[in-house]
């Protein structure tokens, strides 16, 4: 069985994405546990919790194939200090949610350095907040997203995940999640088998294939190695469809949670169909 879904809409009711993400004939999902637009959100109340959970029953998505998102305003490499601490609060309250819930991961993005301090400076800024928030809740894992290396962003190169997880004392509660569209628009090129193969042997030579708890299934709107992140729908960007065929195919990858964040949601079922009739 392949576990692959899409990132679905929370409004209404956590119960809700749970139900979308049902309509979708998906195995798998991510979803916010609060507004990601928000620093700040109420405590879930416990018949909240419960509909969640009841929800997950119903449709049968286990809790650990369910990969949600944290708030795209979290920067835990945050190079002013007030910043950082707002940062950190934010991803603490959220790893707490997810535990209130159930669920095994929360993926974040890693931060960004604002082009104030080095990147290393910024890595190991990440490094000390995760290892912050650990210390402070427990069971979920920390599950760090590569990015496409826009603007400030770290955590574009495998090299950069490395040096966050080397310096997490509690490795057990660390992993991460390779988003396609990232890697390619980094210069991870996918577009054939040899180097789908290449670029997955360089990141187990470097981080242990433990650590891989998820995928986010992405083409990308814009070129090999232009470090712009922009989502396009799978097969109509600029990757084509192998690397999406070469991972699906992996036996290696059937426990693995996959995760649509394509741009047409509209087409997300038949994407998902698509996937799950790769042999």
């Amino acid at each position: 069985m392949r576990y692959i879904g899409a990132h679905v809409s929370s409004s209404g009711g956590l119960d809700q994405a749970v139900f979308r993400a049902s309509q979708l004939d998906a195995t798998a999902f991510s979803f916010f546990t609060k507004n990601q637009l928000q620093w700040y959100a109420p405590s879930q109340s416990k018949l909240n919790i419960d509909n969640f959970k009841k929800a997950c029953v119903k449709y049968n998505f286990s809790l650990e194939k369910i990969l949600p998102h944290s708030s795209y305003l979290i920067n835990l490499g945050h190079p002013i200090n007030d910043a950082l601490k707002k940062s950190r609060i934010a991803f603490i309250d959220e790893i707490n949610r997810c535990d209130e819930l159930g669920l095994h991961f929360l993926n974040f993005h890693p931060g960004s350095h604002l082009n104030q301090i080095s990147e290393i400076n910024c890595l190991s800024k990440i490094s000390e907040s995760i290892n912050i928030a650990l210390e402070k809740t427990k069971n979920v894992i920390a599950v760090i997203e590569n990015t496409a290396g826009q603007g400030t962003n770290v955590g574009y190169c495998f090299e950069h995940l490395y040096e966050i997880i080397n310096k997490i004392d509690n490795k057990s509660r660390v992993g991460v999640c390779l988003d396609t569209c990232h890697l390619f628009t980094a210069g991870y090129d996918l577009r054939t088998k040899e180097n789908c193969k290449n670029t997955f042997d360089k990141f187990f030579d470097l981080i242990e294939f433990k650590y891989l708890k998820g995928f986010h299934l992405n083409d990308s709107k814009r070129e090999f190695n232009s470090r712009i992140d922009r989502h396009e729908s799978l097969g109509l960007g600029q990757m084509g469809t192998l690397v999406f065929e070469w991972i699906v195919k992996n036996q290696s990858f059937s426990h693995i949670p996959m995760i649509l964040e394509t741009s047409n949601s509209k087409i997300w079922k038949k994407e998902i169909s698509w996937l799950r009739s790769i042999q």
